[in-house]
This record gives C-alpha cells, structure tokens and sequence, in this order.
C-alpha cells in the first residue's frame, strides 16, 4: 500500500485526484499508477485503470488471475467493473468513497435500439469462438 501511497502523491503534486494503484503477483509487480485524468484530459485514466493496463502488458494476458491491487480510494463502478473483467483476484484499498465529489448528472440512457441486429453480431462472434 506504501507504493499505492507514493503513486498518490505523484498524482496530487500533478494537480490530478490523489489516488495511487499497484498490482502485484506474489512478490512481483506487475503494474503501477496514478491518476492521470487532468494529464491525459481522458476521464477513463484512472489509477487502477492504468495499472490494470500495465498488468496485462506485463503479463502479456488480460486475465490477471492471482493479482492483488492495492489502491489508495475505494475504485468506482468504472475501475470495479474492470478490475471484474481483469479477474483480479483481491481488490485492498485504502479510504472509502466519502462524498468528496459531486457524481456527474446520470446520462438519459435508450436501451433496445436495434436490438436484434447487435445481439446478433454478438451470437455469431461468440459461436465462431465455440
């Protein structure tokens, strides 16, 4: 969590949200980061979104099966679904999300528009793979 703490702070010195992510195999690290929205101006250049990147790289696989991240913030819904699909195994954080931010008004969302021509791209992509 020290490595988490100091990636935090390189963030903060930055001017971005200070939060720091590491990810580790054992006793190998395989990815490190901080928060790089401001830097980067891309609202999806999370720590642990980096870090997961990086593991990946590093591993050359995306399923980090074994990994731990540790993280500075409790991550949002963006960086769990993510960390879900990555399928690390044990998520350590440090705070939890307290409020310090106002949420961004929720998008209108219109689901089911053309339906049956996506599900079908996706059908025959999946059977393909079978």
């Amino acid at each position: 969590m020290l490595m988490a703490i100091r990636q935090a702070e390189l963030a903060q010195d930055a001017g971005d949200v200070p939060v720091g992510a590491v990810i580790v195999q054992g006793d190998r690290i395989l990815g490190q980061a901080h928060n790089q929205v401001e830097l980067l101006k891309d609202p999806t250049a999370h720590a642990e979104i980096i870090a997961i990147t990086q593991a990946a790289n590093t591993l050359g696989n995306w399923r980090l099966a074994d990994a731990t991240l540790y993280v500075t913030k409790e991550p949002c819904p963006m960086c769990s679904g993510a960390i879900r699909l990555a399928r690390i195994a044990r998520v350590v954080y440090g705070a939890s999300e307290i409020g310090l931010q106002n949420d961004a008004a929720a998008p209108e969302i219109e689901p089911g528009v053309m339906e049956p021509e996506c599900r079908s791209l996706l059908q025959t992509f999946f059977r393909k793979l079978r």
